[in-house]
């Protein structure tokens, strides 16, 4: 993945949707989905992704733009659905950039650890850096940061909540939803 460049006449879409684990916020460019907010995040995080990536774009409230990505992570919440066919516009550092195209790798109800995915990057001693790097992730669900665990196999921080990342993981391996202790 490489790092969008924006122009000061760039138009940001948003809007806001229900699905079965609360409302989100979906935002694309002309290029793809830049942002979708998890449903225990309160605003503020997109509001600051706008800052940095997108500071003189023009931002529309509208859902038609969004309507086929929208079905698309309704289908997979709901289960019917575990690879997404999405155009993604993302943002971030190279190093960013990397951690998430090594994330879009982690196949549906499979699970890498921190250093796994830092090993994948080449970057093995920098599994802090991927932590921070899945933790600034502005696709969760979509580019799937809630397959990655502790090595130890605990769960450990996600954007919506480690009960949103128990849940996901649980509905992609057909296991009982905790975030208490391992998952295997």
């Amino acid at each position: 993945m490489k790092i969008s460049e924006t122009s000061a006449r760039e138009t940001i879409y948003w809007t806001e949707f229900d699905t079965a684990v609360g409302t989100m916020r979906m935002a694309s460019s002309a290029r793809g989905v830049v942002y979708l907010e998890l449903p225990l995040e309160n605003g503020r995080g997109f509001l600051g992704w706008m800052k940095r990536h997108a500071p003189d774009a023009e931002l529309v409230e509208a859902f038609k733009p969004n309507r086929a990505y929208i079905a698309q992570v309704t289908q997979y919440l709901a289960g019917k659905l575990r690879e997404f066919d999405i155009p993604l516009d993302v943002r971030g550092t190279e190093f960013q950039c990397e951690v998430y195209a090594e994330l879009g790798r982690i196949g549906y109800g499979e699970l890498r650890s921190y250093a796994d995915v830092a090993r994948a990057v080449g970057r093995p001693t920098a599994v802090r850096a991927v932590g921070a790097a899945n933790s600034a992730n502005p696709i969760a669900i979509i580019v799937p940061c809630h397959r990655v665990i502790a090595s130890n196999g605990h769960l450990h921080g996600y954007g919506g909540g480690l009960k949103l990342k128990a849940h996901l993981l649980a509905m992609e391996q057909s296991l009982p939803a905790t975030a208490q202790g391992k998952l295997f």
